[in-house]
């Protein structure tokens, strides 16, 4: 039986690898310091139904994120999302249709990588804050002082701040994760007990707080007997009101929201707030996946290439080739 590859993080990028390692009849163990999968995909339960928190939506552009996409489509883990798209600044509200097409996970974001986690082995609510190695194997610890392993290879898939402390076995890669800034992003959902009067169902916000604006029961599949919003901080906002109480951040974003709605909105019935630390990249890198491949060490996230969901994908699977190539 192979020693298995260990896996930190189930966001896309470790699920994309994940797959990919498995698919090629490697053994995997996943590990996750959240109650389920989905890292910036997830979804939040709650009594206005299920809200879509961190990543909207996403796009496919490259050939083989395409192909798995429409792979996805098929089984109907996603759908597409053609929402009546508006643009605010300081000139006022105006509609901003455009030819993108944009997908959702069905009927949540987090269906995606419920999916493809599947039946894989994975550990939840365990959060690993040591990766060393001994002479031949890898072991991991977590919070609890619990060991596991041993494991042939590791792949870190968590946003670069929390994967630079996990890579120190490897320097470079510990330098290339350190040096990576990712900005944060106050997210709140409101809901109304009446439909708010308006056609709008996505808007891109420039100036102010807000930075984005979606009705998220407008996504395929989403079931509420509330009209539901999704409002995102813009990063330089969230930065500069990182420790703001809760309540206060959805008292912020719920006036910035009334104030560019352009209809009355009366107040919400339902409310929260959750607080993204490392929401997305400050600015875009080529590396693919980072890589030791003689010491068994990777890792990978939307961090290592483009910040998006399919940045996040396509590195996992860059992870996953590195690793198989080095073993042939």
């Amino acid at each position: 039986m192979n020693t298995p590859i260990a896996i930190i993080g189930t966001g896309l990028a470790g699920l994309s690898a994940a797959q990919a390692l498995h698919a090629a009849g490697q053994t995997v163990q996943l590990f996750d310091k959240s109650r389920g999968s989905g890292g910036r995909l997830a979804s939040k339960r709650s009594d206005a139904g299920s809200l879509d928190l961190g990543a909207q939506y996403f796009t496919a552009r490259d050939r083989r994120f395409v192909e798995v996409v429409q792979q996805w489509q098929a089984r109907g883990w996603v759908a597409e999302w053609d929402p009546q798209l508006y643009h605010y600044n300081e000139n006022g509200l105006s509609p901003s249709p455009d030819e993108q097409v944009r997908w959702v996970g069905q009927p949540r974001m987090s269906a995606i990588t419920r999916a493809l986690l599947g039946a894989l082995p994975v550990h939840f609510s365990c959060r690993i804050t040591e990766v060393f190695r001994g002479e031949q194997h890898w072991t991991l610890l977590d919070a609890e002082g619990q060991s596991h392993g041993p494991f042939s290879s590791v792949i870190v898939a968590t946003p670069a701040p929390q994967a630079s402390g996990l890579l120190s076995a490897a320097p470079k890669l510990a330098s290339a994760a350190a040096s990576v800034i990712m900005e944060p992003v106050w997210a709140v959902a409101l809901g109304f007990e009446t439909a708010l009067a308006t056609d709008l169902e996505g808007c891109f916000v420039r100036g102010g707080p807000l930075d984005w604006v979606a009705r998220n029961r407008s996504k395929p599949g989403r079931d509420s007997h509330l009209d539901t919003w999704v409002l995102h901080a813009s990063n330089s906002w969230s930065r500069q009101h990182l420790d703001l109480d809760k309540e206060a951040v959805i008292e912020r974003l719920h006036g910035a929201f009334a104030e560019m709605i352009g209809c009355p909105l009366p107040p919400p019935s339902f409310s929260l707030a959750h607080r993204w630390l490392y929401a997305r990249p400050a600015s875009a890198h080529e590396w693919g996946a980072l890589a030791d491949a003689d010491l068994g060490l990777y890792a990978c996230g939307d961090w290592c290439l483009s910040g998006r969901v399919e940045g996040a994908w396509l590195s996992g699977l860059e992870a996953a080739r590195r690793l198989l190539e080095h073993r042939q």
